[in-house]
Formats: structure tokens, sequence, C-alpha cells
């Protein structure tokens, strides 16, 4: 994995971006070499805060940790339908760039859509510490960071781009709902 990347893409998005829009890439490689990695990460701390540190019952003073079966078949499907629902976001995102101005690109779409979520994926590491996991909401970040690339991945007029990724997070929120659902509902932890 490029930890340079996952700097970059959090701090200096509009520079990284450009590269990234230069970058000869398959699916096969961003998913390799980047999303399989990096979406471990909220699986696996998830895992560790629900199984082994566990969450304190307000004014019972008890300490409830899931079983470790059960919170590694929550982490194993959170991975997978992570992964999943990434993809199928990015196709979602390729069909919407006409209706932005923007160009039709499946696999910028698929570039746009894994280096965005990389926000995402590293604030999933709060949930190692339940009392912490409300800050995962740094993970919004990841909006921004799309923000910043569309215009420069899928070649939409900059005026449009809010608009491009206000639909693409709706549709990326239903993607997910959905796969979740499929998925038997066994995308979130308990108690999160």
């Amino acid at each position: 994995m490029n930890i340079e990347r996952v700097k970059n893409i959090l701090l200096q998005p509009a520079a990284e971006w450009q590269k990234i829009a230069a970058e000869p890439a398959d699916v096969r490689s961003l998913y390799a070499d980047y999303a399989v990695i990096l979406a471990a990460v909220p699986a696996v701390a998830g895992f560790i805060g629900s199984a082994i540190v566990g969450y304190t019952v307000p004014f019972a003073g008890t300490t409830v940790r899931t079983p470790i079966v059960t919170a590694l078949g929550y982490a194993v499907s959170e991975y997978i339908l992570s992964l999943i629902g990434v993809y199928l976001v990015g196709l979602l995102v390729d069909m919407l760039a006409p209706t932005f101005g923007g160009e039709r690109n499946p696999l910028n779409a698929l570039k746009l859509t894994i280096y965005s979520s990389t926000a995402g994926w590293l604030a999933g590491v709060f949930a190692i510490l339940p009392g912490l996991h409300m800050l995962g909401i740094l993970g919004l970040y990841g909006a921004f960071l799309f923000y910043t690339g569309v215009p420069v991945l899928m070649k939409c007029p900059a005026e449009k781009a809010a608009a491009y990724t206000v639909v693409s997070i709706i549709a990326g929120v239903v993607v997910f709902g959905v796969v979740g659902m499929l998925g038997g509902g066994m995308g979130r932890f308990p108690m999160h």
C-alpha cells in the first residue's frame, strides 16, 4: 500500500487527484494495492472494539462484549460489503457523469470512489474504543475529497461538482443500505 497516497489524498487532495488521473490503473490494482487494505481498518477496529474491549453499559458499570465468532462474522461481512459497495457506487458515479456535464469513465469513477473513501476507512479506527466511535464522523471528510476529485477525474464543470457530489452521496447511501440488507443486515456491528 502506498502510504504517501494516503497522506497526500488527505492533506493535498487537489494535487493528488491530478496524479491519480494521470496514473494507469485497473480494477485489480485499485483493490489489491489500496482498497482491500484500507477497508480492513473499520472491520478490524470494530471487531477489537466489540469483542475484546467491549461496551460499558451506562449506569450499570458492566462491560458487554460481542462473542468472538459473532464479532468475526460481523467484521468479515462489513469488510466484504464495503468492497462490494464501493464498486457499485463507482458504477453509479460513472453513470451520473453526463447528467452533470462530465465524461463517463468507469475506471476514473472507481478511482474517485475508492480514494475518496480513504477518510471514512481511516476514521473507522475509532471503533476500537467504543466511547470514541462517534469520532468516525471525521470520515465525512471523504465528501470533500470526492468533491475535489469530481472535476479532475470525471471532467465535470466546477460549478456542477457540488450537485454531482450530493447526488453521488445519496446514491452511495442507498447502495450501501441495499447491500447491507442483502448481506443480512450484518454490515454493522451491534451497539455502535
